[in-house]
């Protein structure tokens, strides 16, 4: 499933590319812009993980400088019978965490200095375990590769408004027409492609995480913290193209960049509420 979706999110970049070439270039430039997507598709499978950790500067660490993470980190894994990624920590205050990579050989999970700060040990367990069910499910591949894409639609979008204002698209009143449409649609779209790979991988990854764990109280905790943080700060770092990857939105409530119908991520109370409910069906067991 999760390899269908990637398949789908590089045929809308190489789409848009496609559009936008036609656009300026007629058929020459839709060829153009058909290599160039070729090569994005590639350089994003093989190295988008690599863009989004440099993105957040994030500073590999090994047991000589974060052995308690990294403990709990192979504690989990061994639990789960995955591979042990690499593990990241991103110099910022404002806790939060994500998952990146192509496959669980192939994985990398990165959580600010924010975070193990106002996290007990139990709760920084829960966030990994929810990082690792991320792992686990193969979804990382999808959510690193959207991150890209929409980054990338917004260089076209900016791209297109350029040449619908240049001299060339006002004499062909076709051109500045389609890559004003353009202009509109591709940020819409990396909108809604970040929203529909985000909210249900979510709770997915929540669920995954309390069994895993067999403790979702302890997440459920740690969620509560971090969106009671976020209601204040924000993520220095964040941008719109990546916010979708993080456990919790890194713009909270202080910045809504989206309306609700666009939110990247599932309302905090309600995944709350799922963990609870978890916990009552564990208990019953």
């Amino acid at each position: 499933m999760e390899l269908f979706k990637t398949i789908i999110l590089m045929s809308i970049l190489m789409i848009m590319f496609m559009f936008a070439g036609a656009a300026l270039g007629g058929e020459q430039g839709m060829i153009i812009a058909f290599v160039v997507a070729l090569g994005m598709n590639f350089f994003s499978y093989f190295f988008s993980d690599k863009i989004v950790l440099k993105r957040y500067r994030a500073v590999k660490v090994d047991e000589n400088n974060a052995k308690g993470l990294l403990d709990i980190v192979k504690t989990l894994c061994l639990n789960a019978n995955i591979p042990v990624p690499a593990v990241y920590i991103i110099p910022e205050r404002v806790p939060n965490a994500f998952a990146t990579g192509r496959n669980p050989n192939n994985a990398a999970v990165a959580v600010t200095e924010g975070l193990l700060e106002i996290l007990n040990k139990d709760e920084i367990e829960g966030v990994i375990a929810h990082e690792l069910s991320h792992v686990r499910h193969y979804d990382i591949l999808t959510g690193t590769i959207a991150a890209v894409i929409a980054g990338t639609i917004a260089m076209l979008a900016n791209f297109a408004k350029f040449g619908a204002m240049s001299g060339n698209a006002r004499q062909n009143k076709n051109n500045a027409v389609l890559l004003l449409i353009a202009a509109v649609v591709m940020p819409l779209a990396a909108s809604i492609i970040q929203m529909a790979i985000s909210r249900e991988r979510e709770f997915k990854a929540d669920k995954g995480a309390a069994l895993m764990t067999g403790k979702p109280q302890h997440l459920a905790s740690a969620l509560s913290k971090l969106e009671n943080y976020s209601k204040n700060y924000a993520m220095h770092q964040a941008n719109e193209q990546t916010a979708h990857m993080f456990i919790i939105n890194p713009f909270g409530s202080v910045k809504q960049t989206l309306s609700a119908l666009f939110r990247t991520h599932p309302k905090t109370s309600d995944r709350i509420a799922a963990l609870n409910e978890i916990q009552k069906q564990l208990r019953e067991y």
